[in-house]
């Protein structure tokens, strides 16, 4: 009996989302058949449209009141605008992923895309080392792990799938089709990224998201929870930090960016300070919101005060209390 009420359940929500499946299949042909710069702008169109008409759009507002205490209300409410804007048009660019990385370092004109701190990539591709790689939601996010595909760096990237079932399946079979290895976050995924690091390989992870069992640090003033996962890796394995981004530029062109490695804070033992670690991480992604507010994912709930731990944080962990197993590797809640 508690069987066939289990089914019968997975049916009924099957149904439910149906009529989401249809319509984000429905987007995603629109955007294929409009091409990238097309689908871009079409994105862009629905994100403003649709975007402040949601329950999401009043926390995008409160975040940024937050962070930019002295802009007028007109500048907030556009920076609001912009933020939808992007992640519009970010939806609308999923069907053209591997057209738009069109990166040569060879071309005699540049593409769509232009590189950084090239030189930084190739030393991580070349040195024979592992390496961590943090990034943020910022422009398109997802152009680094196809960089890393394109130019051989062997490159795994932790993702958090959409909460939504359908955008979770397109999502999956984009990046599937254009990015290297892929770890989606989740229980025994710890144990998949260790692997990937003691081969040699190399990990990326967006840090910008909260992280309920993460530490703390500060975030634009205020306190906030991210997720350890790399600083303890560094730690234990000893491997460099480099930070990337993208950032979005006009004639829907973008940039990558690539940071050297960071001179991460070290406890009185020498290892790597775990939390010290996350704040120059969450300090180096800071600054780059700053530079362009209206490319990052403002709607999401950032500052959580009420989730924050109210006894004073304990010493950085030290030894087997470090071990990188004990950490979940969810990239948000």
């Amino acid at each position: 009996m508690l069987r066939l009420k289990l089914r019968l359940y997975r049916f009924l929500s099957g149904l439910a989302e149906l009529p989401m499946v249809l319509l984000v299949r429905v987007l995603f042909g629109i955007a294929s058949l409009l091409g990238p710069r097309r689908a871009g702008g079409f994105g862009a169109w629905l994100g403003r449209t649709l975007g402040p008409r949601l329950p999401s759009h009043r926390t995008a507002l409160d975040n940024l009141r937050h962070a930019f205490p002295d802009e007028p209300p007109e500048a907030i409410a556009a920076l609001a605008r912009g933020a939808w804007e992007n992640l519009g048009r970010t939806g609308a660019e999923y069907a053209h992923l591997g057209d738009i990385f069109d990166y040569d370092p060879a071309a005699a004109t540049p593409g769509r895309v232009e590189v950084s701190g090239i030189e930084h990539f190739f030393g991580l591709r070349d040195d024979g080392k592992p390496g961590l790689i943090f990034s943020a939601h910022l422009a398109n996010w997802e152009l680094p792990a196809i960089c890393a595909a394109r130019f051989g760096l062997q490159a795994s990237a932790v993702f958090r799938p959409p909460n939504n079932p359908a955008a979770k399946r397109l999502v999956q079979e984009v990046r599937r089709a254009t990015m290297g290895g892929l770890t989606a976050a989740g229980p025994g995924a710890a144990f998949a990224m260790q692997g990937v690091i003691e081969r040699g390989g190399h990990l990326g992870m967006l840090v910008d998201q909260h992280f309920t069992r993460g530490v703390v640090v500060q975030f634009f003033g205020r306190p906030v929870l991210v997720n350890p996962l790399l600083a303890k890796l560094a730690r234990h394995y000893e491997c460099p930090v480099h930070g990337v981004r993208v950032i979005r530029l006009p004639g829907d062109r973008f940039r990558l960016e690539l940071t050297p490695a960071l001179d991460l804070p070290r406890d009185a033992s020498g290892a790597v300070d775990v939390q010290g670690a996350m704040q120059a991480m969450t300090r180096v992604i800071e600054a780059w919101v700053r530079e362009h507010p209206e490319q990052w994912m403002w709607m999401h709930r950032r500052w959580r005060p009420a989730m924050l731990p109210k006894a004073v944080p304990a010493a950085p962990q030290t030894g087997a209390q470090a071990n990188v197993t004990s950490v979940s590797p969810a990239g948000g809640c």
